[in-house]
């Protein structure tokens, strides 16, 4: 992968988390108001995570840290959007 493209890739993994934490706003309201949880959360971290295994694993020097803090993200992130909309 080029540089240019994994450069892309870290800014696209950067904004998604920032939607990640902001997401938590819409969950919190939800709590506070008594109803069900919102998918919007989870589906956040998912992708968010998926971005930065794929940016850590892409790279020429592969960064496992980076790989490994991110890889439960994207396993616990999908349970909880199958939970969030099975129950």
């Amino acid at each position: 992968m080029s540089e240019r493209k994994l450069m892309l890739l870290g800014w696209i993994a950067t904004a998604t988390a920032v939607a990640m934490y902001l997401s938590y706003i819409d969950q919190i309201q939800l709590n506070l108001a008594g109803q069900k949880g919102s998918v919007i959360q989870p589906l956040a971290t998912m992708v968010n995570c998926s971005l930065w295994v794929a940016y850590g694993f892409l790279r020429e020097k592969r960064d496992w840290p980076i790989v490994f803090a991110n890889a439960p993200g994207v396993i616990l992130g999908g349970i909880c959007l199958f939970t969030a909309l099975s129950f």
